[in-house]
């Protein structure tokens, strides 16, 4: 579980942000919403083939010469 403590002279903006950045670098959310429907595991597979094939086109793509 993700906490923050109020440190001395700190607003409660500031402590809301730096909870929200723990938060979002933990990577809770990301889980939750990945988990919120149901997927396979053929279908995850495919999902993962398709990044996998995105993520070598974009390493061999060289940029033209201006």
């Amino acid at each position: 579980m993700t906490s923050v403590v109020l440190r001395p002279n700190e607003s409660q903006d500031q402590l809301l942000r730096r909870f929200r950045k723990k938060v979002v670098r933990s990577g809770v959310l990301s889980t939750v919403r990945k988990k919120r429907w149901f997927i396979s595991k053929s279908e995850n597979r495919r999902m993962e083939e398709k990044k996998s094939a995105r993520r070598m086109k974009r390493r061999q793509y060289t940029r033209p010469d201006r």
